[in-house]
């Protein structure tokens, strides 16, 4: 996945983030930054889950999202 896309475009992201883990602040998103690491980082501390779950979920909503890591052709 390209986190690097994302991080670009973070502020879009954010609403689709926030749909799929609530409990995150906007402060919180706000540091994350689009940064995968931070974002597991804060949904495990958030949600009080181990690593491994944090991951697993955050994997799964790549899935789910492909679409915000693929690059647009350039016009």
């Amino acid at each position: 996945m390209n986190w690097d896309r994302v991080e670009g475009n973070w502020k879009q992201v954010k609403g689709k983030v926030k749909e799929q883990w609530g409990k995150l602040t906007d402060d919180h998103l706000d540091i994350v930054a689009g940064k995968r690491d931070q974002l597991v980082g804060r949904i495990q501390e958030t949600y009080g889950i181990a690593k491994d779950d944090a991951e697993r979920q955050v994997s799964d909503w790549e899935s789910r999202n492909r679409s915000l890591f693929e690059e647009r052709p350039k016009v």
